[in-house]
């Protein structure tokens, strides 16, 4: 079975391609800005590292959100473009969920900077079930015990994800319809909050 994997939920960048149990390919690195021109490059190197085609993916796995609107934009739309175009089964995973993979002997929280003292916070157990689901929320407000890990300066470790872990635990997960595959955003984006003020 050969599997792809994205997140460009937050500034670093995660592109996984696994065959059979195994990781074939692995980028993990800080793309920031540029994640709209970085992708696209990383996952043709990803497909000719692993030795194979797009259209011999069994399953495509999008981290839908939540993090940063336009970064969850981009890996969305690449995962729907080819999921559509090459019908390939695609599969919704939490960004949230994908960092708290990191291992560990306890509960992860599993932040994203959303700037403002809030976060994108989300608990989950050693074995990836949700203790708190994932929720835009102040940092001092998180009442969970774990540990921190984000990329972000919150975090008390650097998420080390665990590409294999996530994928065991959704690979029976349903497939959704590309075309009605949405972000996860949380919130709103400033644009709709500066339209709720001035309405109010």
């Amino acid at each position: 079975m050969k599997y792809l994997l994205i997140d460009s939920a937050t500034a670093t960048l995660v592109v996984a391609i696994v065959i059979d149990d195994k990781i074939a390919y692995y980028y993990n690195q800080k793309v920031g800005k540029d994640m709209s021109s970085s992708i696209m490059s990383v996952i043709d190197e990803a497909f000719k590292t692993a030795g194979i085609k797009p259209r011999e993916l069994d399953k495509i796995f999008i981290a839908n959100g939540p993090g940063s609107f336009t970064g969850i934009r981009v890996g969305l739309t690449v995962a729907k473009t080819m999921a559509w175009a090459l019908n390939i089964p695609v599969i919704s995973i939490s960004s949230l969920e994908v960092i708290a993979s990191t291992p560990s002997n306890q509960n992860n929280i599993a932040v994203i900077d959303a700037r403002r003292g809030y976060v994108y916070a989300g608990v989950y157990d050693v074995n990836l079930n949700s203790i708190m689901s994932d929720q835009h929320i102040l940092f001092n407000d998180i009442n969970q015990q774990g540990t921190v890990v984000s990329y972000d300066s919150y975090g008390e470790i650097k998420p080390n994800i665990d590409i294999l872990k996530v994928i065991k635990k959704h690979i029976n997960d349903e497939a959704v319809n590309p075309h009605s595959l949405k972000p996860k955003y949380l919130k709103l984006t400033e644009a709709e909050e500066k339209l709720h003020k001035f309405h109010d």
